[in-house]
């Protein structure tokens, strides 16, 4: 998402070029190019794919909506199987209209897990709930903390649902560096993503996603939470930005991974 100006082979092409080996992909494109074909292009690219994202959107309360919820959710599973990752992302979804029981869509979305965590399993693919900012939690995530995120991950096995840790929505709230540790001794620490945060907010405030090294937060500093916690999987960048998103795609993946040097790195 970070250069989705960028088509799949395109993609590929640019990450070859660059010596980036392990890129995370989004549903959307991967579906419109196909499935399959995906799937031979990165490997034929010797690119690995570190996570699909996303699956979830699980709080419906009405009988039709949940069940094509987690039959979507199921083919996630299997589109990333298809893509040789282990990881599938969990965005658990916000309240439903007119709905105000939080507490309830969070048991919601523990059912659905209860159906889905055991067909992941089959797969080889792990769930990794990410807790988003709260500014989202009405309308796209009603988890909003790690510890939220682990609460629901821990009534399932590890090796089928854990988190995904996101500098953007995580890095005001200062019980998260225990709760990285709290996942890692677990293992459910299954995704770790970086983003800064800049402001002014735009409208809508979902594509504000800062360029490492913009914004205010120590991306070394929580790089180092996740080492700490045992984490030795791949670091995505996951960048929503409208401006990175006019540039040149090349360009902007190129300053990317020089920012990720300089601002990560240790």
């Amino acid at each position: 998402m970070t250069v989705k100006q960028l088509s799949l082979p395109e993609l590929a092409k640019v990450c070859v070029e660059l010596g980036i080996a392990h890129v995370g992909l989004w549903r959307e494109p991967v579906q419109t190019y196909g499935v399959e074909a995906a799937a031979r292009l990165v490997r034929d690219a010797g690119l690995t794919v570190t996570s699909l994202c996303r699956g979830g959107f699980l709080t419906a309360t009405g009988l039709e909506e949940r069940a094509a919820a987690l039959a979507d959710n199921r083919r996630a599973v299997e589109e990333a199987a298809a893509l040789g990752t282990d990881t599938l992302v969990l965005v658990c979804g916000g309240l439903p209209p007119g709905d105000k029981d939080l507490h309830g869509a969070r048991e919601r979305v523990a059912d659905a897990l209860a159906e889905l965590a055991p067909y992941a399993g089959q797969y080889g693919v792990k769930l990794a709930v990410e807790p988003l900012h709260p500014m989202f939690a009405a309308d796209r995530c009603v988890v909003s903390t790690l510890a939220q995120a682990l609460d629901l991950a821990e009534r399932f096995p590890a090796h089928q649902v854990g988190v995904t840790v996101d500098t953007y929505h995580l890095w005001w709230d200062d019980r998260a560096p225990e709760q990285i540790a709290r996942a890692g001794a677990a293992g459910r620490l299954h995704a770790f993503q970086l983003a800064d945060w800049t402001t002014p907010l735009p409208a809508g405030v979902l594509n504000g996603r800062g360029q490492l090294g913009d914004g205010a937060i120590d991306l070394r500093e929580w790089a180092g939470y996740a080492a700490a916690a045992g984490y030795t999987g791949p670091i995505e960048v996951e960048l929503f930005n409208d401006e990175l998103w006019a540039r040149d795609g090349r360009e902007v993946l190129a300053e990317t991974a020089r920012r990720f040097v300089e601002h990560v790195v240790r």
